[in-house]
C-alpha cells in the first residue's frame, strides 16, 4: 500500500507538470536562447553572444526605465499598504467598543465591498477610465472641472514631471482594495481578546495599531510587499495605455522595461527583446528573493 501511492501521485502530477514545462518553462528557456542572437522573425537566429546585453547596458532607455522602476518599487508597496492597513485597521477594530468587544467603524462590510470594487475591472478598462481622468481638456474630469473654475489645467500625463507619478496613483487605486481585503483577513484572525485586554490597560489605537496589528501581520505585509513589487515590474498594460506614444512618453517619462520589450518587438528587434525580457526576469526574481530575506524574522505566535 506504501508503495502503490508513488504511481498515483506521479500520474496525478504528470499532466501538470508537463503543461506547465511546455507552456512556462520551454518559453522562458526560448528566450534566454534568443537573448544571444539577432533574429527578426523570419530565417534562422543570428549568433552574436552578449551584444544585445552591451547593447543593453549601453542605451539611456534601458537606465531610464529602471530609474522609473526603483521609484515604482518603492512608492507603490509603501502608499498602498499604507492606505490598505490604515481601511483595514478602521474596517475591523477601529469603531467604539461594544459591550467590551472591538469592532470595526459602522458600515464596515459594505465598505469592503466598495473597496473591492476596483479588482472586478479590467486593466485595460481602468487604464481608459482614468484617460477620461486625467483628459487634459474640457473633457477631462479633473482639468474639465479646473477649467470651468477659471483655473490652470495640471496636464497629468502630458507634463513629463508627473506622467509616471500619474500613473502610480492609478496603480494604489487600483491594488487598495485587495490589500484592504487581505489585511482586513488576517486582522480577523487575531483574537479579539488581545485587543480587549490592551484596551481594558488602556491602549490607545495608535497603540493597539502599532504594538499588536503590526507584529501579527508581519507575515501578510512579507506577502504584500512582495506581491506589489512584482507588480511594479509588470505593469505594463496601464503604462502603455495611458502614456504619450507607444514610448512610455512624453519623452520617455513613463517608460518601463515592459514597454521596451513591446517596442523593440514591433521593431522586430526580437533578439533584444528577449535580452530585455531576461533582465526583467532576474530583477523580479531578485527583488523577491533579497525581500524575503530581508524582512524574514520569528514568527510571533498566539493562541
Amino acid at each position: 500500500m506504501r508503495h502503490g501511492k508513488y504511481p498515483f501521485i506521479i500520474g496525478f502530477l504528470a499532466a501538470p507538470v508537463a503543461l506547465y514545462a511546455i507552456f512556462v518553462v520551454a518559453p522562458v528557456i526560448q528566450a534566454f536562447q534568443l537573448s544571444f542572437t539577432q533574429w527578426r522573425g523570419f530565417a534562422a537566429p543570428k549568433w552574436i553572444g552578449v551584444d544585445n546585453y552591451r547593447t543593453m547596458f549601453e542605451d539611456d532607455k534601458f537606465w531610464k526605465a529602471l530609474q522609473h522602476h526603483a521609484i515604482l518599487l518603492i512608492c507603490l508597496p509603501l502608499i498602498t499598504i499604507a492606505i490598505s492597513l490604515f481601511f483595514a485597521f478602521l474596517l475591523n477594530v477601529g469603531g467604539r467598543s461594544r459591550a467590551g468587544v472591538m469592532t470595526g467603524i459602522w458600515g464596515s462590510k459594505f465598505y469592503r465591498v466598495v473597496f473591492f470594487l476596483p479588482q472586478v475591472l479590467a486593466v485595460a478598462i481602468i487604464a481608459v477610465l482614468f484617460q477620461t481622468v486625467y483628459r487634459p481638456n474640457e473633457t477631462g474630469l479633473i482639468d474639465g472641472v479646473l477649467m470651468k473654475l477659471g483655473l490652470d489645467p495640471i496636464f497629468f500625463l502630458v507634463d513629463p514631471n508627473i506622467a509616471l507619478w500619474s500613473i502610480l496613483g492609478v496603480l494604489v487605486w487600483q491594488a487598495v482594495g485587495f490589500y484592504v481585503v487581505l489585511f482586513s483577513a488576517g486582522m480577523s484572525s487575531i483574537p479579539t481578546d488581545i485587543y480587549e485586554a490592551a484596551a481594558i490597560d488602556g491602549a490607545t489605537k495608535f497603540t493597539l495599531f502599532f504594538r499588536i496589528t503590526l507584529p501579527l501581520l508581519w507575515n501578510t505585509l512579507q506577502v504584500a510587499w512582495v506581491y506589489l513589487g512584482i507588480a511594479a515590474f509588470d505593469c505594463f498594460a496601464l503604462v502603455n495605455v495611458l502614456s504619450i506614444g507607444n514610448d512610455g512618453g512624453p519623452d520617455g517619462a513613463t517608460t518601463v522595461l515592459a514597454v521596451e520589450i513591446y517596442r523593440n518587438m514591433q521593431t522586430s528587434k526580437y533578439g533584444y527583446a528577449s535580452a530585455l525580457g531576461v533582465a526583467l526576469f532576474f530583477l523580479t526574481i531578485t527583488f523577491a528573493a533579497l525581500t524575503l530575506r530581508v524582512s524574514r524574522r520569528e514568527n510571533v505566535e498566539y493562541s
